[in-house]
């Protein structure tokens, strides 16, 4: 079976057309994804056709873990279909377990440039995310390790907490992110971000995913930063987030839209036996 690889600024997924296949995806996530044993990614993205949308996209993480959107997937699935004629037109719907995504293909002399993503409204209610508690979710207190930490969790997609610290890239974080994770105040788990505040509207991110580990990057994690550091207004509502490999641009726009605006990259195209 034909397979893509693909990455958005790193965070590298294996795309698989499966509008036309039954296949047990969740099964077949760890053995292809496995650095060494297999392909190698972050996760699975496979296309299906939906009722609801123009196209449908599903999310396999590393470990079989099924998500509900992937700002960097979303992106390079989109840039996919588009270039290969599933889709005509430049805006269209994607259908996700998160809802309709819209992304926006940028061109540049007929060369695609990036993609910018409509991620939809953040959900910031404790009850919506879901986090134990009421009300939202902003700067709160988690002990993990025996260190306290002031915690801001919201949904874009995925349950993202965010967590302010001097130096995102200390590896002593990474450490903490499979118990952060799965701590009992996040009932579905969660996505963990560590951010430093460079100025009113930059951000340094690292990113430990739910069901991945650390990744290069994370475009769902990158918009709930921006949208967690407006709320504790230490930035505006449109941010630079840099990551190991580059920049996403977010916006956290007067209509309570998140939109997304980075690279999206088609590394190679391979075949497999399923």
């Amino acid at each position: 079976m034909q397979f893509s690889k693909v990455h958005g600024l790193g965070n590298d997924f294996i795309l698989f057309d499966g509008r036309n296949e039954t296949r047990d995806w969740i099964a077949l996530a760890p053995k292809l994804c496995h650095r060494q044993t297999g392909i190698g990614a972050d996760g699975l993205l496979i296309i299906e056709n939906s009722e609801k949308a123009d196209v449908r996209m599903r999310i396999i993480n590393e470990d079989g873990s099924e998500a509900e959107m992937c700002g960097n997937g979303i992106r390079c699935f989109a840039k996919f279909v588009y270039q290969q004629g599933i889709v005509g037109q430049t805006s269209f719907g994607v259908e996700t377990l998160a809802g309709i995504m819209r992304p926006q293909i940028v061109l540049k002399d007929g060369v695609i440039t990036g993609v910018t993503v409509d991620m939809g409204e953040p959900y910031l209610e404790c009850a919506e995310i879901p986090v134990v508690g009421e009300g939202k979710c902003i700067d709160r207190e988690l002990t993990v390790q025996g260190q306290y930490l002031r915690y801001t969790t919201v949904l874009v997609g995925v349950p993202h907490t965010v967590i302010y610290v001097e130096d995102p890239t200390d590896q002593k974080w990474m450490a903490m992110g499979w118990d952060i994770e799965h701590a009992e105040v996040f009932p579905r788990r969660t996505n963990v971000n560590f951010v430093h505040v460079l100025n009113d509207h930059t951000l340094v991110l690292r990113t430990f995913e739910r069901g991945c580990g650390p990744t290069l990057a994370c475009g769902t994690g990158a918009c709930s930063a921006a949208v967690a550091s407006f709320l504790n207004g230490v930035t505006g509502r449109s941010v630079d987030v840099q990551i190991e490999l580059g920049t996403l641009h977010i916006d956290w726009a007067e209509d309570n839209h998140v939109y997304m605006t980075g690279p999206a990259e088609i590394v190679f195209t391979g075949e497999i036996a399923l």
